[in-house]
């Protein structure tokens, strides 16, 4: 129940003297309380009786590996230096800037220089060695590498191969410094992280760095190399969903431990989709730098012929014009043979139907070129099955070297 005064006159004075002495007891008790707490609090921290510890205003908390952890005791660390700054701090002064300089003069739009991305691989002596791609420095009437520090120096194109779309360019290592090293690409898996460097829109965005993961390995990208619409060649590469763009082309793919493993292509990328980006992978990338550097060539395998897949032949001409059993689908046709060539020595004639080489089924122009350059080295004999005027014959040809594409 509550209290009821029966003078009411009185009662608001009493309760306004109660109000102010009571409130000015709470202050007086809330300054002692916290007084208490603020020297207590330091006392019971050091004697161990608080689940945290008090450290002084601006003090860094250290806490040894050594020493273990206090229960309760929570932590969160921070660090810039994460596995992908230190991959690419460690290469990223071997990706290079490879300029295509096109002939032009000083007050014409004609021409002019195009750019794309290249990686220092060596250094011997004083050379140092660039690898680019081949649609990077076709066509140049000088090419030039610009180098981390901005400065460009002249390049001499080595050699270049349209097939895999790499070349190699020499330059002076006076300011050569770092040098990348390669990986294996064949040790990679899906899913695994990617790093793209290059100069991608050209010099303005030079050393720029992408990241994703490996997409899927041992994509076959269908290739045109003549440029007569059709399909010469499958080009076998990583792909990544790590952002390549124009310029980035010849740039360096990086595995997480910063070593190369892909040489960044935009010619066989599709821009029109995203994160869709494709590299040539080390594994086949090295052997060819390898013949580039020492031979200016990569040295394959050839039968010297020309030829077209039967698909891309009229299918009246299989039996009016190549006297085809209804069996034959598939084969190679020889448009050509050159003098003196492997085949010409062997007696392959013009319309004679390639179907099969040591056991191995061909089906088009494709399958031809994969199983000479690699399954058969130069010098190698093969037995060739073709048909000749609706016969099956056997001839036996040793492979000579590949002549310019």
């Amino acid at each position: 129940m509550g209290y009821y005064d029966m003078n009411p006159e009185e009662q608001p004075m009493r309760q306004k003297s109660s109000k102010r002495g009571s409130g000015l007891s709470a202050f007086i008790g809330a300054v002692a309380g916290g007084m208490v707490v603020l020297f207590s609090v330091p006392v019971l921290s050091n004697m161990g009786y608080l689940p945290y510890e008090v450290s002084p205003k601006g003090a860094t908390e250290v806490i040894s590996e050594e020493e273990p952890m206090q229960e309760g005791l929570q932590t969160v660390s921070y660090s810039v230096n994460t596995d992908i700054t230190k991959a690419v701090e460690k290469v990223s002064d071997a990706v290079v800037g490879v300029i295509n300089l096109q002939q032009s003069n000083f007050w014409s739009e004609q021409g002019g220089e195009g750019t794309g991305s290249g990686v220092i691989y060596k250094k011997a002596g004083d050379k140092a060695f660039v690898v680019t791609n081949h649609h990077v420095i076709e066509g140049a009437n000088g090419i030039e590498v610009s180098l981390a520090d901005g400065s460009r120096v002249p390049a001499e194109l080595l050699g270049s191969d349209v097939i895999t779309d790499l070349a190699v360019l020499e330059i002076d290592a006076s300011n050569i410094e770092t040098v990348a090293e390669f990986g294996s690409s064949e040790s990679l898996r899906v899913g695994e992280p990617a790093i793209a460097i290059g100069n991608p829109l050209g010099l303005r965005f030079s050393s720029s760095v992408t990241q994703g993961i490996i997409s899927a390995k041992e994509r076959s990208i269908p290739v045109d190399l003549t440029g007569n619409g059709q399909i010469d060649w499958h080009a076998e590469v990583l792909q990544t969903d790590a952002a390549i763009n124009p310029g980035n082309s010849g740039g360096a793919l990086l595995n997480i431990e910063g070593q190369v493993i892909g040489i960044n292509s935009m010619k066989i990328a599709q821009s029109s989709v995203e994160g869709i980006g494709f590299a040539i992978p080390t594994a086949i990338a090295m052997p060819v730098i390898e013949d580039l550097e020492r031979y200016g060539e990569v040295q394959r395998p050839q039968l010297g012929v020309g030829i077209k897949s039967l698909s891309e032949i009229p299918s009246y001409h299989w039996q009016e014009t190549l006297k085809l059993p209804n069996e034959v689908k598939a084969g190679v046709v020889v448009t050509s043979v050159a003098p003196t060539s492997a085949a010409d020595r062997a007696g392959i004639k013009e319309y004679d139907v390639i179907v099969e080489i040591d056991g191995e089924e061909i089906e088009d122009g494709h399958a031809l070129r994969k199983f000479l350059y690699t399954e058969r080295k130069i010098g190698d004999n093969v037995e060739v099955i073709i048909y000749r005027e609706g016969k099956r014959e056997t001839i036996n040809v040793q492979l000579a070297e590949q002549q310019s594409f």
